[in-house]
């Protein structure tokens, strides 16, 4: 049986976890809209509905608060799984459905280029995600860790100009215009 004071924290307990829930999904759209630099904690305070003391309570400052929205999970394929021609064509359409599904990730990549910490955020997600998930495919020499970077520099590029910068010319392509096109750059440093 549980008691009333079990009860009670257990329900602060959940108002804890909605109103932290509420600060990071209103920071994730603050730092996607308006970058690392111009968001503020008051603007994400209004938007999450609550008090800028909260903010700072749950977060301790903005790069707290920042380091909390950009957690980004790539779901990365399984690309040992994948067939050997396909390769480029698997890793440009799973891009584009996670960038296309979860604003995050713009968000830090907006904030990766003026911001140091960022940056760092940004590196340790390919590192730790996209690294591991092209090793299977590409190796572990020092080759193979070139390649998996210059992957990574065509997957970040393609991600700036589409959705950050919004050159009209690749925001104009159709998503199966950037597959048939960007796949086979891709393929052709997975598969030299």
């Amino acid at each position: 049986m549980i008691s009333d004071m079990q009860k009670r924290t257990q329900e602060r307990h959940r108002r804890s976890d909605a109103t932290k829930a509420a600060i990071v999904a209103a920071a994730r759209e603050r730092f996607a809209a308006d970058g690392y630099e111009r968001a503020t904690i008051r603007a994400i305070a209004a938007q999450a509905r609550i008090d800028p003391a909260m903010v700072m309570r749950y977060f301790g400052s903005k790069e707290g608060l920042f380091a909390a929205a950009a957690q980004f999970d790539l779901r990365m394929p399984n690309l040992a799984a994948v067939p050997r021609q396909r390769l480029g064509v698997a890793l440009v359409t799973h891009f584009l459905e996670r960038w296309e599904e979860d604003d995050t990730f713009m968000a830090l990549l907006r904030a990766a280029a003026t911001n140091e910490p960022a940056g760092e955020r940004m590196r340790a997600i390919f590192a730790s995600q996209v690294a591991p998930a092209l090793a299977p495919v590409l190796g572990t020499s020092a080759n193979a860790r070139a390649r998996a970077g210059l992957i990574s520099s065509q997957v970040l590029g393609l991600a700036l100009t589409r959705y950050v910068l919004r050159l009209p010319a690749v925001v104009a392509l159709q998503r199966k215009q950037i597959v048939e096109q960007v796949g086979p750059l891709l393929q052709a440093l997975l598969v030299p």
